[in-house]
């Protein structure tokens, strides 16, 4: 195989920040926008994950003793994490947040070697839930962000539906009769386009973008000294464990894809890169860390399998988290834009849930009961918090995330009937494979 130059390696680097840059960047506006913090510590928010994600990709890019899964692969913060987070933020204080991440990341780091004993938890109606909730409870922070955002005196205003409507119309255009790299990027492109016409019409003010500085350190507990809640760390160490579960499905896709026969120890190291990732996301305050799927695609679609194109895509996203003007520009993007956005990346989120719930064999009532339910106690929650408002605060943070809600309810009642069956079947029973 011709070996690549670094200029045809960099530009197809840039590729990959651009597919993934939309999805990094959305995750820190939603968990920042939803705890109340400045539009200064917005822009940071969006700047140490940028770094992070360069950092996360690195550490999964080269392979030593203990981490790094070897394969070309982009890493970014996952929208699993949003709900908890925001409910760990909202209940006990942005230090509480990055506490739990710091223990949750060092939990993933030591069980990553016996991770395929803890995957039988996770079978596809566990998993397939847990996405599914996780998708369709972010939809209304999409919704809300489309009407204007929540509290706005003219919610709903025509101008509002008419940029939401052309970001999503903009990303179906693309995503159908684009290049490989525009299908890839699509919803950054739109985004793009939504901002200017935005601009045009008068909504926007880019002179916070001219007073940012174009240089930045990132800050190692930039939000304060981490907190440490017992329950906090218990629901990240939870999201953590459904990354894994979905990270794996990625490793082996890519594995395929790269003609490289993946072993435990091969997957073992890319479990403690997410989970080192995680601990030095908690230190800088930033997020949790997953494999980006739209990466594959990419990967799959232009034939390039090479690391070195992700160790370039790694180094440019480092680059991003030390330029303030970059993030304090993705700060600016108006509501209904992004809020366009976010309604086809969480929708798409509930669609791949629903696809891992099709593996599901519901002519076993206990599986139709555990869907039922999870998802019942999972939106339902969403639909309506006050529910649960008068938990002690201990409990709440358990419950007040319909995410975290419905995927307990989820391994709860599988872990039950696996029990029960085992015991009143002579028949030894095999649990549903987690792909």
């Amino acid at each position: 195989m011709k070996t690549l130059s670094n200029v045809k390696a960099a530009s197809l680097g840039l590729q990959h920040v651009l597919a993934m840059y939309t999805g990094a960047a959305i995750v820190p506006l939603i968990v920042g926008s939803a705890i109340g913090l400045s539009g200064e510590e917005l822009a940071y928010l969006v700047a140490i994950d940028l770094f992070m994600c360069g950092v996360a990709t690195l550490l999964q890019v080269f392979v030593t003793k203990y981490t790094g899964v070897g394969l070309p692969v982009v890493l970014g913060c996952t929208f699993t994490a949003v709900g908890p987070m925001i409910a760990i933020g909202s209940l006990q204080g942005i230090t509480a947040i990055y506490g739990a991440l710091i223990a949750s990341g060092l939990i993933i780091f030591v069980i990553s070697g016996w991770f395929s004993r803890i995957a039988i938890l996770f079978p596809p109606v566990v998993l397939g839930s847990v996405v599914t909730i996780i998708g369709i409870s972010l939809i209304p922070a999409a919704i809300n962000d489309i009407g204007g955002g929540q509290g706005a005196k003219d919610f709903g205003d025509m101008r509002y539906l008419a940029l939401a409507g052309l970001t999503i119309v903009l990303i179906l255009v693309f995503n159908r009769y684009g290049t490989v790299f525009s299908k890839a990027a699509a919803v950054l492109i739109a985004v793009l386009i939504g901002t200017l016409v935005a601009f045009g019409m008068g909504m926007i003010d880019f002179s916070p973008v001219a007073e940012a500085s174009w240089f930045q350190m990132v800050t190692p507990f930039y939000f304060g000294v981490p907190t440490f809640n017992a329950t906090a760390i218990l629901t990240m160490t939870l999201v953590g464990l459904v990354s894994m579960v979905e990270s794996t499905g990625v490793f082996l896709t890519l594995g395929e894809i790269t003609d490289k026969k993946l072993t435990d120890k091969d997957l073992a190291r890319g479990y403690r890169a997410e989970g080192a990732a995680t601990i030095i996301g908690g230190i800088f305050n930033s997020f949790p860390y997953t494999t980006y799927s739209q990466n594959v695609g990419l990967v799959q679609l232009t034939g390039v399998k090479t690391r070195k194109v992700i160790v370039f895509a790694g180094f440019f996203l480092i680059v991003l988290g030390f330029l303030p003007k970059v993030a304090t520009f993705t700060t600016l993007i108006p509501k209904p834009v992004l809020g366009g956005a976010m309604l086809v990346m969480f929708g798409t989120v509930a669609a791949s849930g629903i696809r891992i719930l099709s593996r599901v064999d519901f002519a076993k009532n206990d599986n139709v009961i555990t869907v039922a339910l999870a998802l019942g106690v999972g939106l339902g929650i969403s639909m309506n918090p006050a529910i649960v408002a008068s938990l002690p605060d201990q409990v709440r943070v358990l419950t007040d995330s319909p995410i975290v809600a419905g995927s307990v309810t989820a391994l709860l009642l599988n872990g039950l009937f696996r029990l029960t069956e085992k015991k009143t079947t002579t028949r030894k029973l095999p649990l549903a494979k987690v792909e």
